[in-house]
């Protein structure tokens, strides 16, 4: 059952035009479950750096592209930044670094003939792991303009993932930070490598990684505004690392040397199906996969997620999310990128979106509900937050419970949120809302398919199901990735052509088309719970638990049962100083839907010393399922979390 909020705004009209590139509504009710995006506008042939250079740059070379809040202006060096007082008091000057897409590309020049110095050649692997700064964005676009691929590491990766995955794709440059967090990871690397601490630069040999040649350190912390130590408690100074070279040495800003001219050689070779990132992905369920994209793939991926968005060069993006997820929708329409710390922090987002007067705002559910006690906090201890230009953004990596997007919408003016669904192989987004979508298929939807996408929906025989009937979803276009690295067998497990000769991706994930082709996505196939022979859906059970005030995240899972075969359990994370009993929770749900829903099983996190402290999640904000289900069937075991339904409820 929908909220009361929800149900009423069945009866509003909503005549706002378009988004430019899609079309406002399906022109024919569809009976069966398959759509063909529009054909316009028309997709881009150019190579990423070659799209910024002549769309991007010549338009808006004076347009600020990029802020960090936490770098010293000037601390890598170059030209002194002309952005002074974009949106600040006059005559307050920043003390952070802040460029204008000329200075931006000055920069990122300077990283291309330092890559080409360092021995990068088209084609090699340049692996990445950093928090948001302005290190990891000039090598997006540098490793672009020479033909590089650029392998982005999950800085939560532990130290026999990183050895695995840097082994896997052959990475020969590696570019770190000194520190995440309790991550350190120069003296992670220098433990497991010991040449690390005696090689020269370059010449590093290590037998479980014979291609690596470079490590280079991006020192965050030494060019920090607050002037921090670059040593953490209990962490060695990277510069006892020999073969460890700083960052800042590798730029060249010679515009004449030899390195110049291969760059703008390799530039000229340079076709738009190259590869040029790889991205691990193992959704929540498996062991990473590094996924193939090309030029293609991410521009016009880019290019059609900021149509969506109605995005225009005046915007202006307060980014949240990891780095590791490639997001280039605001660079290619001309708007300033701000990172308003490396790592996710609320109180640092709040002052950002308000200083800077963003218009967006990037993030999945747990980094929005962490904004949001922020705001809610300071506003209760009297502070005025101005958040009347905040209007967009992305929600997107899980489903967004409708309580939190009225939130959104009431408290920080984020009218045009819009939802992007999608996945590493795909670009990432295929399915995204609109402004000019009813609000209640905003909430309820992940909107229509993108231009130049095709999408069916389609059963356990690879028939196309009807309207409003769950079936796997599968996807094709161009946005589709080229295929896991040297692996032949797993891509050819998910990546199929049908008897038409079309390529699909198999997404593994359960969907729902309505008649107008507007998509909802009940779970992942492996995530549905069958209760003797009932399809329970967990995303639909989750959506009730958190419209209640008292639950601020729920996650459901199947849990092994003798009668049924499976059950319902629910993990729930309440309120601060709210409580709340099993079989509350269990109330919920059985007064909302079906009693089949209802949980047998629930388990408040932080509960006791046998239930997790917090929900496991991956870097980019999603709960790792498996991890979940591994928990539930053992703490079932020990009896611990049953839902005693005889007892009294206080509810």
């Amino acid at each position: 059952m929908n909220p009361p909020w929800i149900r009423s705004l069945r009866r509003v009209r909503w005549t706002t035009a378009p988004a430019r590139g899609l079309s406002s509504a399906t022109s024919r009710r569809l009976s069966l479950s398959s759509v063909v995006g529009p054909t316009t506008p028309d997709l881009s042939d150019k190579t990423l750096f070659s799209y910024f250079t002549s769309e991007v740059l010549a338009r808006h070379s004076s347009r600020p592209a990029l802020i960090c809040r936490t770098e010293q202006a000037g601390a890598l060096g170059g030209p002194p930044s002309r952005i002074r007082n974009l949106n600040w008091p006059e005559g307050r000057e920043r003390g952070y670094l802040a460029w204008d897409y000329e200075e931006f590309n000055r920069n990122i020049l300077a990283v291309s003939r330092g890559l080409v110095s360092l021995g990068v050649k088209k084609g090699d692997r340049v692996g990445v792991v950093m928090g948001n700064n302005s290190g990891y964005a000039m090598l997006q676009w540098a490793c672009a303009n020479i033909g590089a691929v650029l392998v982005t590491l999950n800085p939560a990766y532990r130290l026999n993932e990183f050895i695995s995955t840097l082994s896997l794709v052959g990475v020969s440059h590696l570019f770190v930070v000194p520190n995440i967090r309790s991550s350190h990871y120069v003296q992670m690397l220098s433990s497991a490598l010991p040449s690390l601490l005696t090689a020269a630069p370059g010449e590093i040999q290590e037998e479980v990684l014979p291609d690596l040649k470079h490590l280079v350190v991006f020192d965050d912390m030494a060019m920090d505004v607050n002037r921090r130590t670059s040593q953490s408690s209990g962490a060695i100074d990277w510069r006892e690392t020999k073969a460890a070279v700083d960052f800042r040495e590798i730029l060249l800003w010679n515009e004449n040397g030899r390195e110049n001219k291969v760059v703008h050689e390799i530039g000229h070779s340079l076709q738009k199906d190259d590869v040029v990132n790889l991205q691990f992905t193992s959704g929540t369920t498996g062991a990473p996969k590094a996924v193939s994209l090309t030029h293609s793939n991410l521009l016009n991926n880019g290019i059609l997620i900021g149509n969506a968005m109605r995005i225009t060069s005046q915007d202006i993006l307060c980014n949240v999310p990891p780095l590791f997820h490639c997001n280039l929708a605001f660079w290619t329409h001309g708007s300033c990128i701000v990172y308003p710390s490396p790592v996710y922090n609320p109180s640092a987002i709040v002052s950002t979106v308000v200083e800077e007067k963003c218009t967006a705002l990037h993030g999945v559910p747990t980094h929005f509900l962490g904004v949001l006690s922020e705001v809610e906090e300071r506003r209760k201890n009297g502070e005025n937050l101005d958040m009347s230009r905040l209007r967009t953004g992305i929600a997107a990596g899980s489903s967004i419970p409708m309580d939190l997007m009225k939130q959104l919408r009431a408290k920080m003016n984020l009218t045009d949120l819009t939802i992007a669904y999608g996945m590493t192989e795909t670009s990432p987004v295929s399915f995204q809302t609109t402004p000019s979508d009813p609000i209640i298929k905003r909430v309820e939807t992940v909107g229509k398919i993108h231009p130049h996408v095709k999408a069916k929906i389609v059963d356990d025989a690879g028939k196309v199901v009807p309207v409003n009937t769950p079936g796997e979803l599968l996807v094709a276009g161009y946005l589709l990735q080229k295929g896991y690295w040297n692996d032949k067998k797993q891509t050819a497990s998910v990546m199929k052509k049908d008897e038409e000769g079309t390529l699909w991706m198999h997404t593994g994930d359960e969907g729902v088309m309505d008649e107008e082709g507007y998509l909802r996505i009940v779970g992942r196939r492996k995530d549905i719970i069958i209760r003797g022979g009932e399809n329970l859906f967990p995303v639909q059970i989750e959506n009730v638990l958190t419209e209640h005030p008292s639950i601020r995240e729920a996650a459901v899972v199947s849990v092994p049962d003798a009668k049924y075969g499976e059950v319902v359990g629910a993990w729930i994370v309440l309120e601060p100083n709210t409580k709340m009993s099993r079989e509350d929770v269990r109330h919920i749900v059985s007064d909302s839907m079906n009693p089949q829903n209802a949980p047998a099983w629930v388990w408040f996190v932080g509960e006791s010393d046998v239930v997790a402290s917090e929900l496991p999640k991956t870097a980019s904000g999603k709960v790792m399922k498996h991890v979940l289900r591994d928990w539930s069937r053992d703490l079932s075991k020990e009896q611990v979390g049953k839902v005693v339904t005889n007892q009294t409820s206080v509810r």
